[in-house]
């Protein structure tokens, strides 16, 4: 079976193994509450998994060409919301993206949906936080790349530790973001300023 970017979603095969979870767990699939579920939860699946039909390439392709802008760009707040892939509950937060233009730059809703497209797989957030520094870095032949994600994951608040509140702060570094401690450093105090 094909995976990744325009593999079909299987939204019957969805249904059918969320009827047969709901009377696993001792209930009644055909209860009116829980009758529509299974059609339901693969509607929100074909939504929350939808970053598996598209290439993030593909969202940077389009940029301005021969710019001259040398300098940091980032966006920062980027609210997202993502599957955990071990347990199958959401992990929610903020991405803070940046790069340096090596004579190339996309528009700004670009960062934002490069960092949707990641979001919207089973995941887990360091490869997340990795693949959208990667892409920037490789994509768009930057100079650097820096992203910081900092979520909170259900899997950790509503079971196992039960920590509600804690949050995982992860972050990538390319290029010159790796290399140069003073870009770093403006990169770190341009995401913490209000």
């Amino acid at each position: 079976m094909k995976t990744g970017p325009g593999a079909p979603f299987d939204k019957p095969a969805i249904e059918d193994a969320v009827g047969r979870i709901i009377a696993a767990v001792g209930e009644d699939a055909d209860r009116e509450g829980l009758r529509e579920t299974p059609r339901r939860i693969a509607d929100m699946y074909a939504e929350v998994f939808s970053g598996l039909q598209i290439d993030p390439l593909a969202l940077i392709a389009v940029g301005f060409d021969d710019e001259d802008h040398k300098e940091m760009v980032v966006l920062k707040d980027i609210s997202f919301y993502s599957m955990c892939e071990h347990h199958f509950l959401p992990f929610h937060g903020v991405a803070h993206v940046g790069y340096i233009p090596n004579g190339r730059i996309v528009g700004i809703s670009k960062l934002a949906r490069v960092v949707e497209a990641f979001a919207r797989r089973p995941q887990v957030q360091e490869r997340l936080t990795s693949q959208i520094a990667d892409l920037l870095s490789t994509g768009l032949g930057a100079r650097g790349a820096a992203v910081v994600v900092e979520a909170e994951h259900l899997c950790m608040t509503m079971r196992g530790v039960k920590k509600p509140g804690s949050k995982l702060v992860t972050s990538a570094l390319r290029g010159i973001f790796r290399e140069d401690p003073r870009t770093r450093a403006e990169f770190f105090s341009l995401i913490r300023t209000g």
